[in-house]
């Protein structure tokens, strides 16, 4: 029989600035009240779980959840860079709206080809899942029979789900991933893998 390794994946909770569509990127932001709330509902709704290992973006809306979800196991994060949201460069912190009113042209080339197209001084999918998925592979190879938590971000996970269904990365926002979800992936020795839960 196949070992089986169950990935955790969550996306951070709630953040300042929510109520407008933005691109935060690599932009360090606060957490909301509910933010918060909502990793003490994931914590309590993973209590039962058997996390011996959690792995999470370096940036404050995810070391935040990862401390207050790990504490219930006795187990302390590692914080990852490569765990970061898309970096999308000389947009971070700007709405769309502003996007679309000073970069039309660029914002419709990013339409157009979502998985090539580089914002300046940021990165395109092809770049983002070059970093993310060596080290999400070296997590379940480290981790090999056990059950893991990754806290992450939309595009992050995104990436990762849509390399466990074996969908191209331009069906991205094919999957919807809110703040605070679960989602839940197991991973077999021979190499598949079996999306169980989606943006729970």
């Amino acid at each position: 029989m196949n070992s089986m390794t169950r990935l955790h994946l969550i996306r951070h909770g709630q953040v300042a600035g929510f109520e407008q569509r933005r691109y935060n990127g690599h932009a360090d932001v606060a957490l909301t009240d509910l933010g918060v709330e909502q990793y003490h509902l994931l914590k309590d709704r993973l209590a039962d779980s058997h996390i011996s290992a959690c792995y999470s973006s370096d940036l404050t809306r995810c070391r935040i959840g990862a401390g207050i979800i790990c504490e219930q196991f006795g187990i302390e994060p590692t914080f990852r860079p490569e765990l970061r949201e898309v970096n999308i460069g000389v947009w971070e912190s700007l709405t769309w709206q502003e996007i679309q009113s000073r970069w039309p042209e660029e914002w419709q080339a990013r339409l157009n080809d979502l998985v090539n197209y580089r914002v300046p001084q940021g990165e395109n999918l092809l770049d983002v899942e070059a970093r993310l998925m060596p080290v999400v592979r070296e997590i379940l190879e480290r981790h090999r029979g056990q059950e893991i938590l990754l806290v992450g971000h939309g595009g992050v996970n995104r990436i990762i789900l849509l390399a466990a269904i074996g969908a191209p990365l331009a069906s991205m926002f094919n999957i919807e991933q809110n703040y605070g979800c679960l989602n839940m992936i197991d991973y077999y020795g021979d190499g598949r893998a079996t999306v169980k839960l989606l943006n729970g």
